[in-house]
């Protein structure tokens, strides 16, 4: 007979500390041993975290809505439910030998909060948040069912294996009451780390890799403490600044690019999967910028993976991954992107989905932005950042004047590894490649 503990897992390698968004267990529940028992919000992603014990959840030490760091025990599993009681005065025994203290953050948060009725498991699980079971995940990407509309019948609306056998007919679905009402939208409190709701994954914009600004419900005078995801950014920007780094800019005529973008753009093609794939192909012939650096000495990876910025709409931004992006075909690339764009919005990526990549990209050219310089992203040798394309008056080749849509674009590099005729290039051929022969981008 044994009493084990559950600990926060170190569920990217960024991670420092973990919120507990919702106990899929409640205290006294059997749990078997590779069950999830509990979501986490990580720096990026909400995380299924699975139980390595079988046997009775006999206390919850953190609830949801609070936060641990890497490593605490956030939950006791007692072997038999005869040990449920000793649990629990373990639990007590350590709260009051723990020196008390006050705590600030309870006292911020409740001042903007809305209200939220916990449950006996200390769930505050936030509506519009999707949480998938690990087999119900595994068995829509088999039989193809897009998660996004599905209405779960787990705890707090979460979509379990039966729920996606029901949507593809394997079996009847079951009359139960549905706990959680579909989610309705009404302004969000800034302090609440939740996503945009995702009943309608079809609003998200694909087109452009920057959501556009959410109007801020924050009150005057306030100090609203930062999510989980604005401080991951703030400790990667801040490490950035240490790094030496210089910049080039380029002007790039997109006459071709917008007519090839018009033409497929009813198959489903986007102009951020267009700007990935030339980046991509362009990467194939200067390597050097795909390129990080080590102490030990510049690191070559082996598959070009451009990440593209995605900023949050209740803050911070996140970078997903389109792998491989130079031997991807441009349709598949398009797909990719959207499936990326609507789990990143909905808090479901994978850390392999935001944090595999090599090249990034950063786009506010849809705001209307002539030029702007991009912060090195940690672990990556470039970061391009891109304008908005206009009218721009040029001379031509015959001594004539002409109109031609342009767009402004800034490399920054790690001046470590990389240096400005490696940049220079880059960005010449990459101009070449759009200017003179985008079509190549649909082979």
């Amino acid at each position: 007979m044994s009493i084990n503990e559950v600990f926060m897992p170190a569920l990217s390698s960024t991670m420092t500390e973990g919120k507990i968004v919702s106990w899929v267990k409640s205290p006294g529940d059997k749990v078997e041993k590779g069950e999830t028992v509990v979501v986490v919000e990580s720096d990026k992603a909400d995380m299924d975290v699975e139980t390595f014990y079988e046997g009775y959840l006999a206390h919850i030490i953190v609830p949801a809505g609070e936060t641990a760091p890497v490593g605490a025990a956030i939950a006791y599993i007692a072997e038999t439910e005869a040990e449920i009681a000793t649990a629990k005065s373990l639990a007590n025994a350590d709260n009051a030998a723990a020196p008390s203290t006050p705590a600030p953050i309870p006292v911020a948060v409740a001042a903007v909060a809305s209200p939220v009725t916990a449950s006996q498991n200390g769930s505050n699980h936030e509506p519009g948040r999707v949480v998938v079971s690990p087999r119900a995940r595994k068995l829509a990407k088999e039989l193809k069912v897009d998660l996004n509309t599905l209405t779960g019948s787990g705890p707090y609306g979460r979509i379990v294996a039966e729920d996606v056998e029901v949507a593809v007919g394997k079996v009847q679905p079951i009359a139960t009451p549905v706990v959680t009402a579909a989610p309705v939208p009404v302004p969000v409190p800034v302090t609440a780390p939740a996503p945009v709701p995702v009943a309608a994954p079809t609003a998200a914009p694909i087109a452009a890799p920057i959501a556009a600004p959410v109007v801020s419900s924050a009150v005057p005078g306030q100090v609203v403490p930062f999510t989980t995801l604005q401080n991951a950014v703030v400790r990667g920007m801040v490490a950035s600044l240490s790094v030496p780094v210089f910049r080039v800019s380029y002007t790039i005529s997109t006459d071709g690019l917008d007519k090839l973008y018009k033409q497929i753009k009813s198959k489903g093609v986007t102009m951020t999967a267009l700007l990935a794939k030339a980046v991509a192909v362009t990467l194939q012939k200067h390597p050097i910028l795909n390129a990080s650096y080590s102490d030990q000495g510049i690191v070559n990876h082996p598959n070009i993976n451009v990440s593209v910025a995605v900023a949050m709409d209740d803050g911070g931004l996140i970078t997903p991954v389109l792998q491989n992006a130079d031997a991807v075909d441009i349709y598949s690339l398009s797909r990719n992107w959207k499936s990326l764009v609507e789990r990143a919005r909905a808090k479901q990526l994978q850390p392999v989905e935001y944090n595999s990549g090599t090249f990034t990209l950063s786009n506010l050219g849809m705001f209307g932005v002539d030029t702007f310089d991009a912060i090195l992203p940690p672990g990556q040798g470039s970061i391009l950042a891109i304008g908005a394309s206009r009218p721009q008056v040029v001379a031509t080749p015959d001594g004539l004047f002409g109109v031609r849509q342009q767009m402004q674009v800034t490399i920054t590099c790690d001046h470590r590894i990389i240096y400005g005729a490696d940049a220079a290039g880059f960005l010449q051929d990459l101009a070449k490649l759009i200017e003179t022969n985008p079509q190549f981008l649909t082979m």
